[in-house]
């Protein structure tokens, strides 16, 4: 059993409609390079890091030299502040996947790079290996933001960042490793065809899916039309300990 308590109210109404996989949506997000509330690049500690990463061969390597500046300089945490300031993260020097994919999302804006993300209801079970003795304070739905970069013409997801990758094995979401870090090892699909642990092959994570709430300009958008995933009181009691919990400790 899950917590559906810890859920805002939206998004707990919406688990009990978990047998809808898809919601609607407009035909087309163009997505934006603006700061947001959220992506505040403009934001001297942003550009500082913008600034180390100019002057590449193309796009595509800027944001992955920025990737792995990231995964370096923040450490992995699991707080649970998905609308958390991208200063704010780089200030504190740790942050959650979300958070870190958030930074990502600020460089690729400050270098004329569009970004969006696609909202996805993520089964609550699949974090389960990370937190065994905590299941039943485990949401019954996470609320996932994934990034999405414009590249020549076209929206490459933040798993596919790093091209098709041959991974050495599946994302188990258990270890030190998290999903900001395994997308430079291995492809990391949540509607894709390759199963996850296939020889050569990325990993599909589709059915830990279980709404698909289309893309939205910004994280903030999302956030604002689906709330976090969980509710204030929640957060503001779980922040200061999971905060500062180091991922896969």
């Amino acid at each position: 059993m899950t917590s559906r308590l810890l859920m805002p109210y939206r998004s707990a109404g919406r688990a009990a409609r978990s047998d809808v996989r898809r919601v609607a949506r407009p035909p087309e997000v163009r997505g934006s390079t603006r700061a947001t509330e959220i992506l505040d690049w403009n934001d001297p500690s942003v550009t500082a890091l913008v600034n180390r990463v100019r002057g590449r061969a193309s796009a595509s390597e800027t944001l992955r030299v920025a990737h792995g500046i990231i995964a370096r300089e923040i450490r992995p945490v699991y707080s649970v502040e998905d609308r958390r300031r991208v200063s704010t993260t780089l200030r504190l020097g740790r942050g959650s996947c979300s958070q870190r994919m958030a930074v990502l999302e600020a460089v690729a804006r400050a270098v004329g790079i569009r970004t969006r993300v696609q909202g996805l209801l993520v089964d609550g079970a699949f974090w389960y290996p990370r937190f065994p003795r905590l299941k039943p304070l485990v949401p019954k739905q996470v609320l996932l933001a994934w990034p999405e970069f414009r590249l020549e013409g076209a929206w490459v997801p933040i798993g596919e960042l790093f091209g098709k990758a041959d991974g050495d094995g599946a994302f188990t979401n258990r270890g030190g490793e998290t999903l900001f870090d395994a997308v430079a090892r291995t492809t990391v699909e949540w509607g894709g065809a390759t199963a996850c642990g296939a020889v050569g092959g990325g990993c599909d994570l589709s059915a830990q899916v279980q709404s698909d709430l289309g893309h939205f300009d910004s994280r903030d958008a999302l956030f604002v039309q689906h709330g976090q995933t969980l509710c204030f009181a929640a957060r503001t009691v779980a922040e200061p300990v999971l905060g500062r919990w180091s991922a896969g400790s």
